[in-house]
This record gives C-alpha cells, sequence and structure tokens, in this order.
C-alpha cells in the first residue's frame, strides 16, 4: 500500500513534542498556547509542511472559509463589479469566494443555494430574483448560515441587506429632465417586477405627476431588437417623446445606439439619461448623463456585514432588535452630460 505523503496533525504534536490539543489550538489561532510553544510548533508545521484536513474539520463543526456569493449575471458590468468588491472583502478574511449566477430565475437559485448549503458555505451574499418569493424566504429561515441580500431586500425576513434608494434616484433624474423643459419623458425598461426597476418606476412616476406631465411608460424593453421597436414606435406616434429615462445601462445603452442608428439628434431631437454609469458613457458623443450607484460600496459593505456576523458567532440579528431585519440604504449621483442637454460633464 502506498504510504501517504501528507503530515498529519499527530505526527506534528510527535515531533513538536506536545499534546495534538496543543497542536489544533495553533491551528485555531493560538489560544491558551504559550508564545514559545506557540512558535516551536508554528515552526514545526512549516518544517513539516502539513495543512489542516479542510474537510474532516468541517465534520467537526469548523468553519469552511468559502462565502457564497448568488448574483444574476457576471457579465453584466453591475454584478461583476459586486462579485470584485465581495472578493476582496473574503480575501481579507481569509476566505474564499464561490460565484454562482441565476438569470434572475428563482428556480435556479434555490437550486444553487441548496448546493451551497450542502457544502456548508460559512455565509451567503445574495441578490435575490424575487424580493418577494415565498420559496426564497423559506429556505432562508430554516438555516442557520448568516445571510445578507445585495442590490435587492428580501421582504418579510430577518435578512439583512444593502440595497441603493433607488425611488430618489429616478426621481432626481426626471426632475433634472423636466427642469430642462422635456415635457414628454417617455421611462423606458424591462424586467418590472424586479424590486429595483419598481423602485425606479415609482420614483419617475412621482416627479412626473408631480409636475403634471404624461406618465409615458414602456416596459416592453429586454435587449436591442425590442429597444429599437419600442423607440421606432415612439417616434412614429403623434406625440413623439423629447427625452428618454432608461433605468437599466444596457437600456440606456440599446437605445443610445438605436438613436444613432436612425440618425436622432440627441440632445437635440430627443435627450436621453440613464440609471447606472458604465465604462464608455463619458467618451461616447455625445456623452451620456446617467444616475451613478455606488457598486463597488454596496457590495464591500454587504460583505463586511456578513463577516460581522460570522465573527458574532453567526448571529444575525441581535435579540432586542429580532424583530426588523437591518437594512443600510445608499445615496446615489446624478452625473451631468451632453445628452441630457447639459453642456458641462461635471457633475
Amino acid at each position: 500500500m502506498k504510504k501517504n505523503t501528507h503530515p498529519t496533525l499527530i505526527e506534528v504534536a510527535r515531533k513538536a513534542g506536545v499534546g495534538t490539543t496543543t497542536v489544533s489550538r495553533v491551528i485555531n489561532g493560538g489560544d491558551r498556547v504559550s508564545p514559545n510553544t506557540l512558535a516551536h510548533v508554528l515552526s514545526v508545521i512549516e518544517s513539516l509542511g502539513y495543512t489542516p484536513n479542510q474537510a474532516a474539520r468541517t465534520l467537526k463543526g469548523h468553519r469552511t472559509k468559502t462565502i457564497g456569493l448568488v448574483v444574476p449575471s457576471i457579465a453584466d458590468p453591475f454584478f461583476s463589479s459586486c462579485v470584485e468588491a465581495a472578493q476582496a472583502v473574503a480575501r481579507a478574511n481569509d476566505s474564499l469566494l464561490i460565484v454562482t449566477t441565476t438569470q434572475n430565475n428563482p428556480h435556479t437559485e434555490i437550486e444553487s443555494l441548496n448546493v451551497l448549503i450542502r457544502h456548508r458555505t460559512d455565509g451567503l451574499l445574495i441578490a435575490p430574483a424575487n424580493s418577494q418569493g415565498s420559496a426564497l424566504r423559506d429556505l432562508l429561515s430554516r438555516i442557520v448560515i448568516p445571510t445578507v441580500s445585495i442590490d435587492r431586500p428580501i421582504y418579510n425576513s430577518l435578512v439583512a441587506s444593502v440595497v441603493v434608494d433607488n425611488f430618489k434616484g429616478a426621481n432626481i433624474a426626471t426632475r433634472h429632465l423636466i427642469e430642462h423643459g422635456y415635457k414628454r419623458i417617455v421611462c423606458l425598461t424591462g424586467e418590472s417586477t424586479l424590486y429595483t426597476i419598481r423602485e425606479r418606476i415609482n420614483g419617475y412616476r412621482e416627479a412626473i405627476e408631480a409636475a403634471g406631465l404624461p406618465c409615458l411608460l414602456d416596459t416592453s424593453v429586454m435587449d436591442y431588437k425590442s429597444t429599437e421597436d419600442a423607440i421606432k414606435g415612439l417616434l412614429a406616434s403623434p406625440s413623439p417623446p423629447d427625452a428618454i429615462f432608461a433605468l437599466k445601462n444596457s437600456t440606456t445603452i440599446y437605445a443610445f445606439e438605436v438613436l444613432q442608428k436612425l440618425n436622432v439628434r440627441v440632445p437635440d431631437t430627443i435627450a436621453l439619461l440613464g440609471f447606472d454609469d458604465f465604462e464608455l458613457a463619458s467618451t461616447v458623443r455625445p456623452s451620456i448623463s446617467v444616475i451613478e450607484q455606488p457598486v463597488e460600496e454596496m457590495a464591500r459593505i454587504a460583505a463586511e456585514l456578513l463577516f460581522k456576523q460570522l465573527l458574532d458567532g453567526g448571529k444575525a440579528v441581535h435579540p432586542a432588535r429580532s424583530k426588523k431585519a437591518e437594512v443600510v440604504k445608499l445615496e446615489t449621483r446624478l452625473i451631468r452630460r451632453r445628452s441630457c442637454g447639459c453642456l458641462s460633464s461635471s457633475a
């Protein structure tokens, strides 16, 4: 039989001249171990090249040092930025980030979470496909794994969340277009069941109604073709819009490309303002005005909240505050560029 070349905890203890309990304490941070013994055992561990058996440690109730992140897509720059920020926090806490995507499909989301749970993931970060979904809420209520939601809350649950003030951001954007004198502002979007989109629609609608203007909402946009069809239909109507407010960065990009293709002058014929900044927004001509979200900050705060829960013993909430989930709401920023009619690119 081939000899196992991986040194064991017993071999470390034998060579160091200490008990296995002492070696275990050294591996787990050195609690109740004298400085001299700690230094000696660490030296032996290094000389033998010993590494703890993570699978065995997991079975004994130790942390796996893994964090699960469940997002709709990593092709979307918004969520890829979330992944980068969360991974930096995980690394700083000596943990591995495992990323899985759902394409905003609640069924896929539950399947992904069950896989992460079976692998004994220490904690979960999730951008829920459906904030009001009972299946997700019920699953998370049955497990003891600390969880924090990103970008979208989980209603009627005790799961902490870090979100952006989507309502206020959309309201500010709409009022900015109104202040420019635009009177037929169409709100262009898709995925109107998502929490973020619903909040943005509500912010747009509140500003429009306060100004006594017609509410022009088109929720048919899913890709370039549907964006092109929507804009062509709007331009052919008896009262075409004089401004477009796009509720996602991909929708903003599609709308800009369609207007360029149709030789519609921006902002002279139609103004354009989008929700979410993106890499080329400041360099295309005309440059595109946007509502900027603090994406990296949101993911960083969410990951830090999760590790705080882990350090607190995995308790997501304190007993005195257990009737309400913690919600961190971050502000957006209007970046004024040429496409809305502003002459300056400064914020």
